[in-house]
């Protein structure tokens, strides 16, 4: 996707491994500062998923159909502000939901800015409701009685339901 001169355009990239309610919360407000919007899912070869890239990259088109200006892709063998620069995107997204997230992200800014000089990095903090979420949070409850009303309140609806055919199917918790 490339962007006109005169539009706003940032790059929030992730592994998304499942989407969460909080990555879905930093989507929704970055479209809303931006008018394209390309989120983009990392592929880490060394990275054990637990969704394919495409089935991730599905459940994030599914949860962002309802947002003008926002595209889903994915990011292979590229630095992330390289990527941005190649699709004309002078911003990058980031969420920092701790003191831990912060230090880990203020490091990656300057090495981002040691590369790119041009590309800025927005932080963008999600409300409390989402601070402690993350996709190996939710990968971690699945299995003790009670974990799909847990998780349920984690996940977009789509992604839920994926989440409940992975159990079913690839730990065999229904059987």
């Amino acid at each position: 996707m490339t962007s006109s001169t005169n539009k706003r355009s940032a790059v929030y990239a992730g592994s998304f491994d499942p989407p969460t309610n909080g990555h879905l919360w930093m989507i929704q407000k970055a479209s809303t500062l931006f008018d394209d919007l390309t989120i983009a899912v990392g592929l880490n070869p060394e990275k054990k998923t637990t969704f394919s890239v495409e089935e991730r990259v599905q459940m994030l088109e599914e949860i962002v159909k309802e947002f003008k200006g926002v595209s889903v892709t994915i990011l292979d063998q590229k630095f992330l502000v390289n990527y941005a620069k190649d699709i004309h995107a002078p911003y990058v997204i980031r969420g920092i939901r701790s003191a831990a997230d912060y230090e880990y992200e203020r490091i990656m800014r300057y090495i981002n800015s040691d590369l790119q000089p041009d590309i800025s990095t927005i932080f963008l903090m999600p409300p409390r409701e989402f601070a402690e979420v993350s996709s190996t949070m939710v990968k971690g409850m699945i299995g003790p009685e009670g974990w799909q009303e847990v998780i349920k309140k984690y996940l977009p609806e789509t992604v839920y339901k994926k989440m409940i055919q992975y159990a079913e199917n690839e730990l065999n918790l229904f059987a």
